[in-house]
């Protein structure tokens, strides 16, 4: 089995659409949404005000329930 990578528990939104993302192995990586506002699923996070209510729930970060990223694409992408 491969080993999984850690999961979000905490996020702070930064400016310029960045996350700061605390993950479950104590790391603290900073998760640029820029590349992602685009694509359709991500339009609404084009919105500050929208994009300024993400949360860490179920391992990932998400907003409203509506929006989410898969937890390896954050950990993977993330610097």
């Amino acid at each position: 089995m491969l080993p999984m990578n850690p999961h979000a528990i905490a996020v702070n939104v930064l400016d310029d659409y960045k996350l700061s993302v605390t993950f479950s192995n104590q790391e603290i990586r900073i998760f640029d949404v820029t590349p992602y506002l685009n694509a359709p699923a991500f339009k609404k996070l084009q919105n500050k005000g929208y994009f300024s209510l993400a949360k860490a729930e179920h391992g990932t970060i998400c907003w409203l329930n509506e929006i989410d990223f898969c937890p390896d694409t954050i950990y993977l992408e993330s610097i």
